[in-house]
């Protein structure tokens, strides 16, 4: 039972009626493929607002979010009951990640009151798009090694630098944003968190351009960007605390008890047609080493499954490591490159040279293949997920590094001379 008396059972018989009433067949755009341009991803945009809009008035939106702040203060179990119900239904899916999680959860876990009874509402209500800001042009996966520097000015901090690979910038609402503040303190404490809205003056945002023709990454320059104080998430110099959680929630992504999203739907691979419709076209279904590929990818399908729901419950009981998400994220990663390169194999001829009229019947299984390692590395490398999992799951001697205990203002940066 949750605290508000209703049974997971009676939660999902209601979902399911109202599911069943108010929300369509799943749609491309669903499943995380690009849209053929801005015009036409504006379009998808404005879907997605309308209905996540709609799920907050169904009163469906927010399902473990406390009340106080618009949300329905019900348990993980019901979120997920949702999700099950979900399965082949629509669903708001440009909001989930990064805007519901780690945006959303780091708000509600860092956030005052003040901040959260601002923000939270606009966000169940599909009012506001969030995009996170860690990545830097010089940093690499350092997340720690920030140099886009906020400086105190009063009441104010002023904002100097740059920010990449920030997905949906260019029509995103506002940003979590992590910035150096005390350069004379080893790196991972001289940080702090702050949200600013994007659409204000000193903010360039620019579209970076990837190898299949599309541009959803986009890199931030900040120029004297003004910023109050109560925008500051966490303590000043407590960013790194902040900035873990905020990680950990990164790396659950879809796992994560705040996110709606239907249940068996696939996070990465192939954009086309099903393996099966794929080795169809290409005349080896009765092919046996076909078959052993398609049984693989159903199998990488399965234990994805059952993986999700191993970690969510984890993280919703509160006991187990809370690097445990690192385990998913590399996982996922490695799953995905693993299901692109099926689908390339299966293709055969038509995945390393298509026209239009193949992509349109079978997807793009060989531009797939070519950026598969994207899944590899957007939301944290799985190459710092391994450091993750063999030094704080399985215990393994840390990496040595030359910037502990030094001053960020003396560590070293860039070629030396």
């Amino acid at each position: 039972m949750s605290d508000s008396g209703e049974s997971v059972e009676d939660f999902r018989h209601r979902a399911r009626g109202w599911i069943a009433a108010n929300l369509g067949p799943v749609q491309p755009w669903d499943l995380d493929q690009d849209c053929a341009d801005d015009a036409a991803e504006l379009v998808a945009v404005a879907r997605d607002r309308a209905l996540q809009r709609k799920l907050y008035d169904g009163g469906f939106a927010g399902i473990c979010f406390p009340r106080e702040y618009g949300g329905l203060g019900l348990s993980p179990d019901h979120q997920r009951a949702f999700n099950e119900e979900l399965a082949g239904h629509e669903f708001p899916s440009r909001f989930m990640v990064p805007t519901f999680t780690p945006c959303a959860a780091i708000l509600l876990e860092f956030g005052t009151p003040e901040q959260k009874a601002r923000h939270i509402p606009p966000i169940l209500k599909g009012d506001a798009f969030w995009v996170q800001m860690l990545s830097e042009p010089g940093g690499g996966s350092d997340v720690a090694g920030a140099t886009t520097a906020a400086v105190r000015d009063g009441d104010d901090w002023i904002l100097n630098g740059s920010k990449v690979w920030t997905s949906r910038a260019y029509w995103a609402d506002w940003g979590l944003c992590l910035a150096r503040t005390d350069w004379n303190v080893p790196k991972h404490q001289g940080l702090t968190v702050f949200m600013l809205p994007l659409r204000q003056p000193g903010i360039e945002i620019r579209r970076i351009e990837r190898l299949n023709g599309e541009s959803e990454a986009c890199q931030e320059f900040f120029t004297d960007v003004r910023i109050p104080d109560s925008d500051r998430v966490g303590a000043v110099n407590g960013g790194w605390t902040v900035g873990s959680r905020w990680m950990f929630h990164e790396r659950m992504a879809a796992n994560s008890p705040y996110v709606t999203r239907p249940t068996g739907l696939s996070g990465g691979g192939t954009r086309g047609s099903p393996l099966v419709a794929m080795a169809a076209t290409a005349g080896r279904l009765d092919d046996p080493i076909a078959r052993e590929l398609i049984g693989e990818a159903r199998a990488l399908d399965i234990v994805t499954h059952s993986l999700n729901r191993r970690l969510a419950a984890a993280a919703a009981s509160g006991t187990a490591n809370v690097d445990g998400s690192a385990i998913g994220r590399l996982f996922h990663g490695m799953a995905a490159v693993r299901r692109t390169t099926i689908a390339f194999d299966l293709a055969g001829s038509d995945a390393a040279a298509w026209s239009e009229a193949d992509e349109a019947e079978n997807g793009a299984p060989g531009m797939d293949f070519l950026l598969r390692q994207v899944a590899c590395i957007g939301g944290g490398t799985t190459e710092i997920a391994r450091n993750v999992v063999s030094e704080r799951i399985l215990g393994m001697p840390r990496e040595p590094s030359g910037d502990h205990g030094v001053a960020f203002r003396d560590v070293p940066r860039g070629p030396s001379r």
